[in-house]
């Protein structure tokens, strides 16, 4: 009796370390993300779950083209998925559906249509970025005023891996 006892509570031990082993992974590295809605077209669609990293941003900056996962600013309880366009002191610019970061034409190969009306040449704050949807004319993004300059504290990490659906597993730089 004396074994079945020690036997069952190495097991509890095993799975409360593995418990505890796994919210930490999933607290601090990575997160796994539902995409809701068209926003990323084509390059994400509505039901696709992708891994997020969270470590990119402790020990280093948003990239200009990063796909991040954020707060939004206005309703932190809300989380956005978007590209990142410009950085702390880029200039950004959207005129006759091309976006301009310090007043070079952005080659965008990942958008289906250009973006409907224009962005008023703009700093990026310090501490902060401008991201856009993929499918410009249906994103909320930093052009709308409840988003704007995400503060980079706002990002939950870096889109890495699309894990569903499986037949289009993908892995972002």
């Amino acid at each position: 009796m004396h074994n079945k006892k020690n036997e069952f509570l190495e097991w509890m031990e095993s799975i409360a370390i593995a418990l505890l082993v796994a919210f930490l992974l999933r607290f601090f590295v990575f997160d796994v993300v539902l995409v809701e809605g068209k926003s990323m077209n084509p390059t994400l669609d509505s039901g696709d779950r992708i891994i997020v990293t969270k470590l990119n941003y402790r020990f280093g900056k948003p990239q200009y083209s990063d796909i991040v996962v954020f707060k939004n600013p206005d309703d932190p309880k809300v989380r956005y998925i978007k590209r990142v366009i410009g950085v702390e002191g880029d200039s950004v610019e959207i005129k006759e559906g091309k976006v301009y970061v310090n007043d070079q034409i952005l080659t965008e190969p990942y958008l289906l249509e250009p973006a409907a009306g224009d962005y008023p040449k703009t700093v990026v704050p310090e501490g902060t970025i401008f991201a856009l949807g993929d499918n410009r004319n249906y994103s909320r993004d930093s052009r709308n005023s409840h988003v704007g300059f995400i503060p980079i504290r706002n990002i939950i990490g870096k889109a890495k891996l699309r894990i569903w659906p499986v037949r289009l597993i993908t892995i972002f730089d």
